[in-house]
């Protein structure tokens, strides 16, 4: 059974292959041409984190693919009120096709995932987000960008910096990351890249000067600086990152014809400019829709696995 926790957990090949199922859907799409590729098959998604853009891609993805959705919230399963992440696991598992868990735990995901009897999908935890980088590498693939790609992310040491960091150990680029003291990578997640770096000629480094990593860069992206769970440090977090917002003056340090990326939401005068994300909001809102184009082919690829 093959599950979508982490990219750590995938080939290059692997990765690339899901994006250009989902290129083709996006282009089928826009064409007026649906092919009901999971026709009555069933996506659980449980939601202990509350979203916009996954919420809306996977029940939209699943409707244009022939198949459906539920949506499953703390209050709607036993799973908020005391129930064994196992049992939910499998009866979930026994009655759907494919989950979807958006949560905080990463170990809660990895549970599931033991238990259930069909594909388990990452929609993020405080660790990993990796269908959000299916996206962002499906734009840049969309731009042409994929190519001599230098990747400079500058923040919070979170779940799209760890993703951000298997992206490019996996898929062989050179990444920069910039964080404030104190807000760093987790050292687990860190090592496992490097490693895996190693042989894919990945060059991924490290630093607290956010100016240091966006020289030269092709593309530029950035985070929230308070993610969910975290309002209560939201005015700290304010105070420490401090010169981190990546504004048009930061943005002219990268490479010509550089491109910027965002997860949204964005905070305008935080990790972002009001200036800057609206003179890339072409680029920055064709990567939140292709959350759905990227997660169909996911769901198309992971179905293949399953038949197969």
């Amino acid at each position: 059974m093959r599950h979508f926790l982490t990219l750590r957990d995938f080939t290059k090949e692997e990765i690339l292959e899901i994006i250009d199922i989902g290129l083709e859907i996006k282009k089928n799409l826009k064409a007026g041409i649906y092919k009901e590729e999971l026709k009555n098959q069933t996506l659980a998604m449980i939601f202990e984190k509350s979203s916009t853009r996954t919420r809306v891609s996977f029940e939209t993805g699943m409707f244009q693919l022939g198949g459906h959705a539920l949506f499953l919230s703390n209050r709607d399963i036993h799973l908020g009120r005391g129930e064994p992440v196992k049992d939910t696991a499998r009866v979930i598992s026994s009655m759907c096709d494919m989950v979807m868990i958006r949560t905080f735990e990463h170990s809660m995901i990895e549970e599931f995932a033991s238990f259930s009897k069909v594909p388990v999908i990452n929609g993020l935890t405080d660790s990993f987000h990796p269908v959000q980088l299916l996206a962002d590498y499906m734009t840049l693939v969309e731009y042409g960008m994929q190519h001599n790609l230098v990747a400079a992310y500058v923040g919070d040491g979170n779940n799209m910096t760890h993703s951000w960091m298997m992206l490019a150990a996996k898929l062989g680029f050179d990444l920069r990351v910039a964080t404030p003291k104190g807000y760093e990578v987790d050292q687990d997640v860190l090592q496992t890249a490097l490693n895996i770096a190693k042989d894919s000629g990945a060059k991924i480094t490290f630093g607290n000067d956010p100016k240091e990593a966006v020289q030269g860069a092709t593309v530029v992206t950035t985070d929230t600086w308070a993610s969910m769970g975290q309002e209560d440090e939201k005015e700290q977090r304010i105070k420490d990152f401090k010169g981190y917002m990546v504004d048009e003056a930061m943005m002219s340090l990268a490479a010509s014809g550089a491109k910027f990326l965002h997860c949204l939401p964005a905070y305008r005068g935080q990790e972002v400019s009001e200036a800057l994300l609206e003179k890339h909001s072409e680029i920055v809102f064709n990567e939140a829709e292709n959350r759905l184009h990227a997660q169909k082919g996911l769901m198309v690829w992971l179905n293949k696995q399953k038949v197969n």
